[in-house]
């Protein structure tokens, strides 16, 4: 009994089932059309706000955390008649002793960041809350807290700030966008005012005694959160970016 041939689809054809307004979620990976219409994961064409049905997967499948062999759950529709793709401009970038490394851990292709990024987020969270309730309570357990928290952000920011800049050169090609300029010019002042706050700390153990004496440290840890917040912000947008409804 032979084989019904494979349905053919232009990569125009294949932008139609795009899961909007109802139609079939399909997508490609090396030449093959998958239909992905009953994933949760793909509801309305979109997986996790960035990746969008219609089109071919290759590159970004790998740097998914996960095997591209996950498609083969799904009912294969047909083939994609398409151009062989442009070879990955990151290989062209990448040295082979570090390109040897990304193919033994796949995570270093684009999790580095996402990873070491909230070590920071967290602790210049965390040093304006608990500056305030040492304020307000007095208690030199809270005040002690504060040392050990900033000294931990002087230690992961400049790691953070590496992997982002990592990330940058090898998934965005170091490429001039709105969110990662912010980023640039806003993660240096991070830095320099989390190493001062630790500095003078440092240079003031009687905080909870005199707080009138120290309104500069004050104002620069609380200003780490909405600088944070920035960043944040930011940052989000480049992995979760917005998109008309």
């Amino acid at each position: 009994m032979s084989q019904t041939p494979d349905k053919h689809f232009t990569p125009q054809e294949l932008a139609a089932f795009d899961g909007t307004d109802g139609k079939p979620v399909y997508l490609a990976h090396k030449g093959v059309v998958y239909d992905v219409t009953g994933s949760k994961l793909w509801k309305a064409g979109k997986h996790m706000n960035r990746h969008r049905a219609g089109g071919d997967m290759g590159l970004e499948l790998t740097q998914a955390p996960h095997a591209p062999d996950v498609l083969e759950r799904f009912p294969r529709v047909g083939v994609l008649d398409a151009p062989a793709l442009a070879p990955d401009p990151v290989a062209d970038r990448v040295p082979a002793w570090i390109s040897r490394y990304m193919k033994r851990f796949p995570m270093l292709k684009r999790h580095p960041h996402p990873m070491t990024v909230h070590f920071p987020i967290a602790f210049c969270v965390l040093a304006p809350l608990v500056l305030i309730l040492a304020l307000v309570t007095g208690w030199t357990g809270f005040d002690a807290a504060l040392l050990v928290i900033l000294g931990a952000a002087v230690l992961f920011t400049p790691v953070a700030i590496a992997t982002g800049l990592f990330t940058w050169w090898l998934n965005y090609a170091a490429a001039r966008i709105k969110p990662v300029l912010i980023k640039l010019a806003a993660t240096p002042v991070l830095f320099l005012a989390v190493l001062w706050a630790f500095i003078a700390r440092l240079k003031t153990p009687d905080l909870l005694a005199h707080p009138g004496d120290h309104l500069g440290f004050i104002l620069v840890v609380l200003a780490l959160l909405p600088l944070i917040s920035l960043i944040g912000w930011f940052g989000a947008a480049l992995t979760f970016p917005p998109h008309d409804e």
